[in-house]
């Protein structure tokens, strides 16, 4: 007899849970549905007269022209909602943003966190990101151990003519925090250019090594030079 009963539970719970999912999925839709065809009632019903009361009472009230004026009235409240929108998300969006960051800034770990965070987000953002060509192996800081770079320069300057050589600029980022690294000089033999994205790069890096990019590995992997 329990085992029904548990059952019985079961799909009851199951049941309930899907309704609760609906629910929350789609109420969003159902509210705004709600409130758009209640601004459009109010528009009709008195909004509009209010809107164009500078015209002659005649023409606001002529039937022909009830569709027109509706339309007008739709129009303005929907633009004055965007404007409201806009300067709401760009001005208001601002100050609270402010506000909750010198919050932020008052509380003495959180405080750590947020600025580390913020400035992994400032060096390789989306705009920042283009300033990385490409990520390379090399052999730092000695010999035999190697790095994750990336490959922020090939342009030859003064740098290059002053040693007599071609130097590729590399950026060696510390790990879990990439915000500060080393910027090396390196000759384009000693780099090795992987194939994996600057976005994986910084994955791996970010990462301490815990996420490793997927790599379709090629028939014959080479073998090192000496192994």
């Amino acid at each position: 007899m329990q085992e029904p009963a548990r059952l019985s539970k079961l799909r009851f719970a199951t049941l309930r849970n899907a309704f609760l999912s609906g629910s929350v999925i789609l109420a969003p839709f159902f509210v705004t549905g709600w409130v758009l065809f209640s601004l459009l009632e109010l528009i009709g019903g008195g909004i509009r007269g209010h809107l164009f009361f500078f015209l002659p009472e005649g023409l606001r009230t002529h039937s022909s022209l009830a569709v027109v004026w509706n339309i007008l009235a739709t129009l303005i409240v929907v633009l004055s909602v965007t404007l409201f929108g806009y300067v709401s998300r760009n001005i208001l969006g601002r100050y609270f943003g402010r506000l909750a960051e010198r919050l932020i800034q008052n509380i003495p770990v959180v405080k750590g966190i947020y600025n580390t965070v913020k400035q992994i987000i400032a060096t390789f953002g989306t705009q920042n990101r283009t300033l990385f060509g490409k990520v390379v192996l090399l052999q730092f800081p000695r010999t035999g151990l190697y790095s994750i770079g990336f490959l922020t320069n090939k342009t030859q300057g003064e740098i290059q003519a002053r040693a007599g050589r071609e130097l590729w600029m590399v950026f060696v980022p510390t790990s879990p925090n990439p915000t500060s690294g080393y910027l090396l000089l390196l000759p384009k033999d000693d780099l090795i250019e992987l194939d994996m994205s600057v976005s994986d790069g910084m994955k791996l890096v970010v990462s301490g090594g815990a996420v490793m990019p997927d790599w379709p590995a090629p028939t014959a992997v080479p073998t090192p030079a000496g192994g």
